[in-house]
Parts: C-alpha cells; structure tokens; sequence
C-alpha cells in the first residue's frame, strides 16, 4: 500500500462514511478504478474505525449524557423521560444491525464487494430516501411530526441493518427510516448518528482484533497511520458539513449524486 493510496481511501472513507452516499460503497468503487487491492477489507475497517473516532469526538457531550444516564438507570435514580427514551433507543435499535452483522459477515467480505452490485444499490437507496422525503413532507404539512420512541428506535435500527450491503449508506437508510417514523429531518440526523456509534464502534474493534496480525507484520503500519489521520479529519469536517447543512436543506442533492454515479458505473465498467 503506498503513502498515496492510503491518503485517497482515507479521504474517501471520511467524506462518505457520515454523508449518505455510502462509503463502503465508494471505497470498492475508488479500489476498482485505481487498482487498489491491497488491504482489502481490514484496511477500510481501520480507516471506519477512524471515523467512528471522529464522531465520538464530535458528539462527545450527547455521549457522556446518554452514558451518565445509563448509569442513573442502574442506580435507580431518576432520569427524565426523554432521556430514557434516547438509551433504550439506541441500546434496542441497536440489536438488529448486531444480528444480521454476523449472519452477513461472510458474505460481506466476498460478494458484497462488487461493483455492479453497488450499482444497482445506489440507486435502490435513492429511492428509499426519495420516498422518506415525500413522506415526510406528507407528515409535516399535516401537522403530524412524531417524536422519538423506543419502537421508532427499534425501526430505524432495522433500517440500518440495511448499510450492510454496500452502496445503501448507513446515514441514507437510518436517515430514511426516521423520516418515515414521522421524525423532523433535524431529528432523524441526530438520531442516525447517535445510533452508528454502537455498532461502528463494536464492529470497528472486532475487526481490528482480527485482522492485527495481517495488518501490523506488514508493510501497512506507515500508510494505514496515514490514512487513517485523514480519514478522521476528514470524517471531523463530513459530520459538521451534513448536520448544518440538513438544517435548511432536502436530502436531493445526495439523492442525484447517487444517481449520477450508479449510471457512470452501469455505464463504464
């Protein structure tokens, strides 16, 4: 793996891990084209692990609040309803991606990883959040916006197991699954990421227990370093840029640019 190599995936899986484009899926794309074959999928797990980092640090202060609420629980102590309501959301929404994580992990590594299959889900994912967005509009105008529950948290927790296949995005389909919840778009953002930081953090250390020997005894150490860096800075710079700019904005524009690229794929290779 070379210094430049390492820089180009770990720019790609920053940008795209938060955004929902889907990383996993621009990173089979990016190693396609450029040639890319070393590592394989332990080398784009550390560089995920990286930016599971970048969003703990990101929302840092959500995460000692849920953790002191957690706490409280076990103690007895009182614990206001919302709050409650954001631990068990995440803990339960959480199971299913946990679940069908190890039924897939097999196929994960072997005919996930394909180009045209990224494709087809690329677009299939832009349907879903076009769909989540007319919904959502349908439930706003109405004046019928819902708040989180812990069985809407348990839905979009299914609807993350989706992000399993490459080329769907975990925030697109988490996202998608809030909206159709009846979540605001500020809301549902939140959510999706609070919610990836379980399974992107269990998975990023499994994977890395794995893979330690394959990855440490070779020549990877310098330029996985490397690319992890920018993986995190540049996940740092993706989560603020998403978050601000949901706020006054559709998810459209990611919608096309999914699009776009699944047809240039179809297309060219």
């Amino acid at each position: 793996m070379t210094y430049i190599g390492a820089i180009i995936l770990g720019f790609i899986e920053g940008a795209t891990e938060f955004i929902p484009v889907s990383s996993s899926g621009h990173l089979i794309i990016t190693r396609h084209f450029l040639g890319i074959a070393e590592g394989g999928l332990a080398f784009d797990a550390v560089l995920q692990f990286a930016t599971t980092l970048a969003i703990i640090i990101y929302f840092w202060k959500d995460i000692v609040g849920i953790i002191g609420s957690v706490w409280n629980l076990v103690q007895g102590k009182f614990v206001e309803q919302k709050d409650k309501v954001m631990v068990l959301a995440i803990a339960l929404g959480t199971v299913p991606a946990i679940i069908f994580g190890l039924l897939l992990e097999n196929s994960m590594d072997t005919i996930f990883r394909n180009v045209n299959l990224v494709a087809m889900t690329l677009i299939l994912g832009s349907l879903l959040m076009w769909y989540a967005q007319r919904v959502s509009r349908a439930v706003l105008d109405s004046g019928n916006a819902k708040i989180l529950t812990t069985g809407r948290g348990i839905v979009i927790g299914f609807f993350q197991c989706l992000a399993l296949i490459p080329g769907v995005s975990r925030s697109g389909a988490t996202i998608s699954g809030g909206l159709l919840s009846g979540l605001s778009q500020e809301e549902a953002t939140r959510f999706s990421f609070l919610l990836s930081i379980p399974i992107l953090l269990g998975a990023g250390m499994k994977k890395l227990l794995e893979v330690r020997h394959e990855l440490f005894s070779t020549s990877f150490v310098s330029p996985l370093l490397v690319g992890s860096l920018v993986a995190f800075v540049v996940g740092l710079i993706a989560i603020h840029f998403l978050i601000t700019y949901l706020k006054n904005h559709r998810l459209d524009l990611f919608i096309w640019y999914r699009v776009v690229v699944a047809v240039i794929l179809l297309i060219f290779v």
